[in-house]
C-alpha cells in the first residue's frame, strides 16, 4: 500500500514562511480531513499533496508506488463543452484509447445521476451539478487518490449532501480521499483521520474520534469549539 510522506515540508513566498516544517504520513485508502482556521495553511497543503506545488523547503514523495491522483477545486474547472464532453476530453488527455472514452464517461456520468444532462452545457449546470461532474470525471479516470478543496463551501445543505455522498462512493471502493473543508460537522461525518494545521504549522495529526473528543492542543480545543477561526 502506498502512503504519500512529508519530510520537513515548508513554503515560503515572498520571503514569508506560509508552511513550516510539516513532517506527516497519509496512509491509503483512510479520508484525511485537512482541517484549521483560516489562513492556516490547508489549500497551500493540499496543493503540494498533489504536486501543483513544489515545497521550497523539505520534500513530499510517495512511498511505495504512486498512485494515479485527480483533484476537485472549490470552483470546479468545466470546459466550454457539454457535461459528456469534458469528461471525454479528460480521459484524452489522460490517453485513454478512443473507443473506451465515451462509454467511460457515460458510466461517470450515470454513476453520479448526471446522465440525463449528458448533452448541456457544463458552464450552465448549478454550483451541485458542476461539482458532481468534477467528481464524475474523477471517477472516469480511476483515480487511486482524490483531493478536494473546500468542495461544498458555495452549495446549499441539499447540494452539499450530495456531494458528500458522492465522496462516499470513491471511498468504499478504496479511494484516498484528502479534503479540506471549513465545515466541523462534515469533517464528523466524513473524516477517518485530521490533520490539523495552525499557523502554517502541523498541530495534531490523529483519529477523528480522538481528535473531536479529546483535542490535544489548545489550538485545536479553541477550534473544535469554535473559538478560533482566523
Amino acid at each position: 500500500m502506498s502512503a504519500l510522506v512529508f519530510e520537513e515540508v515548508g513554503f515560503r513566498h515572498r520571503g514569508q514562511a506560509l508552511l513550516e516544517a510539516i513532517d506527516l504520513r497519509l496512509d491509503a485508502s483512510a479520508r484525511t480531513m485537512i482541517l484549521g482556521p483560516n489562513g492556516a495553511g490547508k489549500t497551500l497543503l493540499l496543493r503540494i499533496a498533489h504536486g501543483l506545488l513544489q515545497p521550497t523547503h523539505g520534500r513530499r514523495y510517495w512511498l511505495g508506488h504512486a498512485p494515479r491522483q485527480a483533484m476537485v477545486f472549490q470552483r470546479p474547472v468545466m470546459l466550454r463543452r457539454s457535461v459528456l464532453a469534458n469528461i471525454v476530453y479528460a480521459l484524452k488527455v489522460a490517453g485513454t484509447a478512443r473507443d473506451e472514452r465515451v462509454p467511460r464517461a457515460l458510466a461517470a456520468l450515470e454513476q453520479f445521476d448526471l446522465a440525463h444532462l449528458a448533452g448541456r452545457a457544463a458552464r450552465v449546470l448549478s454550483g451541485g451539478e458542476q461539482q458532481r461532474l468534477a467528481l464524475a470525471r474523477c471517477w472516469a479516470l480511476e483515480p487511486g487518490v482524490v483531493f478536494l478543496d473546500e468542495p461544498t463551501a458555495s452549495l446549499d445543505p441539499a447540494s452539499a449532501l450530495a456531494i458528500e455522498a458522492a465522496i462516499g462512493q470513491f471511498h468504499r471502493i478504496g479511494v484516498k480521499i484528502v479534503m479540506t473543508t471549513h465545515d466541523l460537522g462534515q469533517a464528523r461525518r466524513l473524516a477517518d483521520d485530521v490533520v490539523f494545521l495552525h499557523g502554517g504549522r502541523l498541530q495534531e495529526h490523529t483519529p477523528a474520534g480522538e481528535f473531536f473528543a479529546r483535542p490535544a492542543t489548545e489550538p485545536a480545543r479553541r477550534f473544535t469549539a469554535g473559538e478560533l477561526v482566523a
